[in-house]
């Protein structure tokens, strides 16, 4: 295992605001009414609820960085309601700082075209990353943007040798790899939690979720002997104490602890 890594998972909520731009209607019109009228037209016509990527509004980027010196495990959060550009653009500036390998499950299918729109509309500067071997020669060989590059790792990606329908749940393979998989909420209540003002739980459980990939990420390089048997163990052993060490400021690394249990 290479360092450093930075693993990333984010948390969205439907952008009424967008929604409401692009179908032009005026200011008087309630946030829930545009929903609701959105949802019931979806329905009529057979359609899924889930908003299109470009009108997924960013709350939450949870990242779990692991170089020489240690690991940790970091959020950035829109929490005025008005600061979307500003944490996807600090989440860039770290990879702009770092260059780390970037792991996500299903990162290519969700969370980085996410945060292409959105960072294209607030017109986030992200150099390093869109670099293809323009600016840096290394970059055209193995650069954020391929598929089949390993800076930007998509482990679900990967494991399914990019067949969707290979795909496996993030939950799934952690409980059957011995991890906790999700605690709290699944995506399907960050909206509705968010609505009743509950950010930090979202935050919460955002930053288990990509625990949960890092652990995965772990036993993938267990499996491909990038980290040795004894090596993989002291890593899980450094996860356990670093949460260990938050969970006295942080309970829900104390109830994560707790579902992991012994190996």
């Amino acid at each position: 295992m290479t360092f450093p890594v930075l693993v990333f998972d984010i948390e969205t909520i439907p952008d009424i605001e967008g929604l409401r731009a692009l179908r032009g209607l005026p200011a008087s019109t309630a946030a829930a009414d545009i929903y609701a009228a959105w949802l019931t037209e979806r329905k009529d016509n057979g359609q899924s609820d889930f908003m299109p990527l470009h009108l997924q509004r960013v709350l939450v980027i949870s990242c779990v960085f692991r170089n020489a010196e240690g690991l940790r495990i970091h959020s950035f959060v829109d929490r005025d309601g008005q600061s979307e550009g500003k944490v996807i653009q600090t989440f860039f500036n770290t990879l702009e700082k770092h260059v780390p390998q970037l792991v996500s499950w299903n990162g290519g299918g969700f969370d980085l075209p996410v945060l292409h729109y959105r960072g294209l509309q607030h017109g986030v500067v992200a150099d390093k990353y869109w670099d293809q071997g323009e600016d840096d020669r290394d970059f055209k060989w193995n650069n954020y943007i391929s598929r089949y590059h390993s800076r930007h790792l998509d482990l679900m990606d990967l494991l399914a040798l990019y067949q969707p329908k290979n795909n496996a749940p993030l939950d799934a393979m952690a409980k059957l790899c011995g991890f906790p998989g999700k605690l709290g909420m699944d995506g399907s209540a960050v909206y509705p939690a968010y609505l009743q003002g509950k950010l930090e739980d979202i935050r919460r459980y955002c930053e288990t979720d990509v625990m949960n990939t890092y652990l995965l990420y772990c036993r993938y390089q267990k499996m491909r002997a990038g980290l040795l048997e004894k090596e993989y163990e002291q890593e899980m052993a450094l996860v356990r104490q670093t949460l260990g060490n938050l969970a006295a400021s942080e309970p829900h690394w104390n109830e994560y602890l707790k579902a992991w249990g012994a190996e």
